[in-house]
């Protein structure tokens, strides 16, 4: 019985010791904006490797995210004569919802994983603990320039899926399945009202904030846990950080459109 209880008490100050050191890593990572080096090319590199090198992934899953919507709203819609209401449907699916969310998924997928694993790299070659010993702050140097970069780059993402996703429903529903082009755009105009762009944008901002925090808070910490650094302990931090921040993300989701609807 005493073994139990030295176990969960131990699991127990474990998880909290866990959280209290979430919690530092972001105030360390929010302190590293005013702190040296500079950060404006650091930025703008990781805006690059976020943004740009992202549009291929996000361009085709919202082409083909609309593509289906505008065929099964299509379907959908016709069994009450309302054709026309299809640019409506795909349009607000896609900005308030399916935009963001699917951004923020496949963004974690490439760039998120790619993150953690370059940190947890530099992690296990003893590069964090050197920067450390030359006395500059790895958190300022290493993780708040991809931050602000995440901030910055994926709300622009989240804007370019919206746009494919709604011309993909447009291609499938005007351009074959013949509903009218005015019509479709006139739906899409008189819809998507200004809450509609701020929910979206609002879950942009928290969801690139969440993702980049848990996958370089995995990557600056790869291995701490089981005391021993290499190959293995930087899959499994990469691992983990797409698994928890895909489920911080659909979570999220759900509060953050309790709370705005």
């Amino acid at each position: 019985m005493t073994r139990m209880v030295e176990a969960i008490g131990a699991f127990g100050l474990k998880k909290v010791s866990s959280a209290g050191r979430l919690g530092m890593f972001l105030l360390y990572t929010l302190r590293g904006i005013i702190y040296p080096p500079e950060k404006f090319w650091p930025v703008v590199k990781q805006i690059e490797f976020i943004g740009p090198k992202s549009f291929f992934v996000i361009g085709f899953t919202a082409a083909f995210t609309g593509m289906v919507l505008g065929l099964q709203g299509y379907y959908t819609l016709s069994q009450f004569g309302s054709e026309s209401m299809l640019g409506s449907a795909v349009a607000i699916s896609l900005v308030r919802e399916l935009g963001p969310v699917l951004s923020a998924l496949m963004v974690t997928g490439r760039a998120g994983s790619a993150i953690t694993a370059e940190i947890g790299i530099m992690r296990i070659e003893e590069q964090i603990d050197a920067l450390e010993c030359m006395a500059i702050d790895p958190y300022s140097y290493i993780v708040t320039p991809k931050f602000l970069a995440c901030l910055i780059a994926f709300p622009l993402l989240s804007a370019f899926c919206n746009v494919i996703g709604i011309l993909g429903g447009y291609l499938i529903g005007v351009q074959q399945l013949g509903v009218s082009e005015g019509a479709f755009w006139d739906g899409v105009n008189s819809s998507v009202v200004w809450k509609d762009v701020y929910m979206g944008m609002v879950k942009s901002v928290c969801f690139s904030g969440l993702m980049i925090w848990i996958c370089t808070y995995k990557g600056f910490y790869a291995g701490m846990d089981e005391g021993s650094f290499g190959p293995e302990q930087v899959s499994r931090a990469t691992t983990d950080a797409v698994v928890l921040s895909s489920i911080s993300i659909l979570i999220s989701d759900y509060v953050i459109t309790s709370i705005l609807l």
